[in-house]
C-alpha cells in the first residue's frame, strides 16, 4: 500500500512517549496515515458498472472498501442495453462517475473528452499484455479488466448419450471429432430427428431476436467474418481501410445462422419475442444441447430454477462456419470492457478512483471477490495461474488459452462502427428468420450500414 506520508519518530525528553511510538507497528501506522490522508482528500467516488448481474456483488466490494479505507464507492448501474444513454445523462452532472466504462477504441472515440490517461497508474503497470489496452496518441486510455471467451456451450451428457444411439446416422463417436461445420452440421441435424429419444426440444435453446435481445448473433456471431475478412486482406481495423467492408463470409456466416435457427428449440417465426434469459433457462433445464453465449452465461445456468445439468457436463465448442482451416479454430477470446476514470474530476478523485481499481487487483480480499464472486479472468500479474474462477466455462475459456495449435479467434468487434450498424443488422436477421426479406437483403443492409455509420463516426 502506497504512503501519502512518513512517520518521523523524535527523540523527546518524555521517554514513555517515545517508548510508545517505537512499539507501534510500522505497518499499522502506513495504513492509518494513508486512510486519514484519502479521507481528507477524497470521502466518495462514484462507479457506473456496465453489467447489471453483478451490481449487487459490485456493492459488496464497496462496503469492504469503505471499511477498510473510509473511502465511499457509490456503484451505479445502467439497465440492460442503455450503457451510453446513463453514462451521457451522468457525465456532465454532480453526479458524473469517477470510474466508467469504454467499450473499446470506438467507446473511447466517443468519450475521449473525458477519459484520463492511466500510463502512470499502477493498475496499468500489472497488465499482463499492454496491447490491450486502449493506447493512442500517447496515452493509455483504457485498462481491460477481464479476459472472457465465447462459443457454443453445449451439454455432454445429451451429446454423449447421442453418440450411443444405435441409429445415428453419423460416423462421429465424440465430440473431440466435431471439428469443422460440416461435422456440427452433421451431428446436429441427426439429433434434431433424434431429439425424442434424447430427450430435448430441440438442438439450439432459442436464437433470442427480440429488439436489445440479439447481441449474440450482430456482435458476437458477427465479429467471426469480419475478423475473417480483415485478416485475409491485412487490413487494420483501426484505418480507413476499414471504413468498407465486403461481408466477404456472409455464406459463413448464414452456414450457422441457419442451423441455429433450424435445429431449434422454437419455431424461427417465434424468435422475435425470444430473450437471452429465455435461451439460457432452455439450455440450464436441459429442452435443447447446445447454446452460443460465453463464459460469463455459467452463472444465469446454475441460477435457473430446476437446472438439470451437471456442472461437469458444460462444455465449449468453437463456432464452426465451413472457414478454410476451421479444424485448428478456438473460441473467442478477449475483452469489450475497458475502465476508464473521468479526467474532468479533480487530481484527487482521479487519484481515489486508481486506488479503488488497483485495490479491487491487487489486495487479497478484491482478488478474492474478483475470482470467486465476479468469476472474472483477470489479466494482470498480481494475480497467480491458480488465482482463476472455478466455474466451468471460465476453466474453459482457460484451457483454449493455454492449448497450442488452436487460434482462438481475437474480439473484432469493438471495432464495429456503433450501436446503431448492430442494431439494423439485428433487424434484418430477424425479418430473415421470419421469411420477410432475402439473405441478399441482410448483406446488403450490412454493407451499406457499415459504411454509413464508419463514415459518420469519422464527422
Amino acid at each position: 500500500m502506497k504512503l501519502f506520508t512518513k512517520i518521523i519518530a523524535c527523540i523527546t525528553t518524555f521517554a514513555i512517549t517515545a517508548l510508545s511510538l517505537c512499539s507501534c507497528s510500522t505497518q499499522k501506522n502506513n495504513q492509518n496515515t494513508q486512510q486519514s490522508a484519502q479521507q481528507g482528500a477524497v470521502k466518495e467516488i462514484r462507479f457506473l458498472n456496465f453489467k447489471p448481474e453483478i451490481a449487487t456483488k459490485y456493492e459488496q466490494i464497496a462496503k469492504v472498501y469503505e471499511s477498510e479505507t473510509g473511502i465511499k464507492v457509490t456503484i451505479e448501474t445502467a439497465a440492460n442495453n442503455t450503457y451510453e444513454q446513463t453514462l451521457s445523462a451522468k457525465i456532465s452532472t454532480s453526479e458524473a462517475p469517477a470510474i466508467f466504462q469504454i467499450n473499446g477504441p470506438t467507446g473511447y472515440a466517443n468519450w475521449k473528452d473525458y477519459c484520463a490517461d492511466l500510463s502512470d497508474t499502477e493498475i496499468y503497470k500489472h497488465l499482463t499484455d499492454k496491447s490491450m489496452a486502449v493506447s493512442t496518441d500517447g496515452g493509455v486510455w483504457g485498462i481491460p479488466y477481464v479476459v472472457e471467451g465465447y462459443g457454443i456451450i453445449y451439454n455432454s451428457e445429451i451429446t454423449d448419450k447421442y453418440f450411443k444411439l444405435e441409429n445415428k446416422a453419423t460416423p462421429y463417436k465424440s465430440m473431440d471429432e466435431i471439428k469443422s461445420f460440416k461435422a456440427l452440421k452433421a451431428i446436429c441435424d441427426d439429433m434434431q430427428k433424434n431429439a425424442s429419444l434424447l430427450g430435448i426440444e430441440g438442438v439450439f435453446s432459442s436464437t433470442s431476436l427480440k429488439s436489445g435481445e440479439d447481441w449474440r448473433w450482430q456482435t458476437h456471431l458477427a465479429n467471426i467474418p469480419i475478423y475473417y475478412e480483415f485478416e485475409k486482406n491485412g487490413t487494420d481495423i483501426w484505418s480507413k481501410g476499414a471504413d468498407e467492408i465486403k461481408f466477404e463470409y456472409q455464406e459463413n456466416f448464414k452456414n450457422i445462422f441457419d442451423l441455429y435457427i433450424t435445429d431449434s428449440v422454437s419455431d424461427r417465426k417465434t424468435l422475435g419475442k425470444k430473450i437471452v434469459d429465455e435461451s439460457m433457462a432452455e439450455f440450464a433445464t436441459g429442452k435443447s444441447a447446445m447454446v452460443q453465449n460465453g463464459n460469463w452465461a455459467y452463472e444465469q445456468i446454475s441460477k435457473v430454477e430446476g437446472n438439470t445439468v451437471d456442472e461437469d457436463d458444460i462444455k465449449f465448442l468453437p463456432i464452426y462456419t465451413g472457414i478454410e482451416g476451421e479444424e485448428n479454430q478456438g473460441i473467442c477470446i478477449g475483452t469489450e470492457n475497458f475502465l476508464a476514470i473521468n479526467s474532468k474530476l479533480s487530481e484527487a478523485e482521479q487519484k481515489a478512483a486508481a486506488d479503488f481499481i488497483y485495490w479491487l487487483f491487487s489486495s487479497e480480499k478484491g482478488k478474492d471477490f474478483v475470482v470467486d464472486e465476479l468469476s472474472f479472468i483477470a489479466p494482470f500479474d498480481t494475480f497467480t495461474k491458480d488465482e482463476t474462477p472455478d466455474d466451468p466455462l471460465a476453466k474453459e475459456v482457460v484451457r483454449y488459452m493455454n492449448t497450442d495449435g488452436i487460434k482462438n479467434i481475437p474480439w473484432s468487434f469493438t471495432a464495429f462502427p456503433s450501436q446503431k450498424f448492430k442494431e439494423t443488422f439485428g433487424s434484418a436477421l430477424l425479418r430473415y428468420a421470419q421469411g420477410t426479406i432475402t439473405w441478399n437483403d441482410v448483406v446488403a443492409t450490412v454493407v451499406n450500414e457499415w459504411k454509413t455509420e464508419r463514415q459518420a463516426s469519422e464527422k
